[in-house]
């Protein structure tokens, strides 16, 4: 299967400071990528790279079996792109922004009423944006990103700013996307986010992709592998550590599970920020 997005030795500088450095990976149709890293490791400029704001110093991006930037207009129209920054027309409604960037792609209807149903924002249609919450804001810019029903989709931060339960809709909607067999990009600081979402992660820092992996096989490696055991003892809750490799384990563990006493059971396994502080030695919001 080809790939939706293809980048291959991408390479960026500012001035004399290079953002991007040499970075490939790719995403194919109907799968998620979690692009995850510090601020200021080159995200934001690879992700600008892709969508045609800024051409590479060198290296390759094919999407959609097109070259970006030369094929830029052609790719774009197959492209959905929610940005962290909301750049919404505050004194139209929520119906109207989306008619107009819909006009933008040369299309003679939008689904308003659906694509608003499902980012929940139905029963704001005909308000103005000016009055909306910035989490309100964030679920249009989705809504909006949706309105080509697009090939490749560019999220940066989609759940910024939202409650838990918006976030939640968000990411079902996500899901839906990809289902559909939408490419999905996705860079997020929300570590528990990265790993429900991302069929693989690409962590990246100073400019340079370190890893690209399944998150669960990224936790297996980078995990300690004993299992942690909660009890009650009095008024105390104690917690036993025991490693997998020991023999006595099993009789541990089962004398454990007898016990009517035992809270929790689960194996230590590392998070993704884990696993990133060991490979870039800092943690992603640093």
């Amino acid at each position: 299967m080809q790939p939706a997005l293809e980048v291959a030795d991408l390479s960026f500088s500012y001035d004399d400071k290079t953002a991007v450095d040499h970075v490939s990976f790719d995403l194919p149709p109907g799968a998620v990528l979690g692009l995850l890293g510090p601020n200021g490791a080159g995200k934001s400029t690879t992700i600008k790279m892709i969508i045609g704001q800024l051409r590479p110093a060198s290296g390759t991006i094919t999407i959609l079996g097109r070259t970006m930037p030369a094929d830029r207009d052609t790719i774009q129209a197959r492209m959905g792109v929610c940005f962290e920054e909301k750049n919404l027309y505050a004194a139209m409604s929520a119906a109207e922004n989306l008619r107009f960037f819909g006009r933008l792609f040369g299309m003679r209807s939008v689904d308003v009423d659906g694509l608003l149903d499902r980012v929940g924002l139905a029963d704001r249609r005909d308000d103005r944006v000016a009055s909306f919450s910035k989490g309100m804001r964030q679920r249009l810019m989705m809504a909006r990103a949706l309105v080509n029903t697009p090939d490749l989709l560019v999220l940066d931060e989609p759940t910024d700013g939202l409650d838990p339960v918006s976030a939640i809709a968000v990411r079902d909607l996500i899901r839906a996307e990809a289902a559909r067999g939408a490419a999905v990009l996705l860079t997020t600081h929300d570590m528990h986010e990265a790993d429900d979402l991302s069929d693989r992660v690409a962590f990246i820092n100073a400019g340079r992709i370190l890893v690209t992996e399944t998150p669960e096989n990224l936790k297996i490696k980078h995990g300690t592998r004993e299992v942690s055991l909660r009890r009650r003892v009095g008024d105390e809750v104690r917690e036993e550590v025991v490693p997998l490799e020991d023999p006595a384990t099993a009789q541990r563990v089962a004398a454990a599970l007898a016990d009517p006493e035992l809270l929790t059971m689960h194996t230590r396994e590392a998070t993704l920020e884990d696993v990133f502080v060991e490979y870039a030695g800092r943690g992603l919001a640093g």
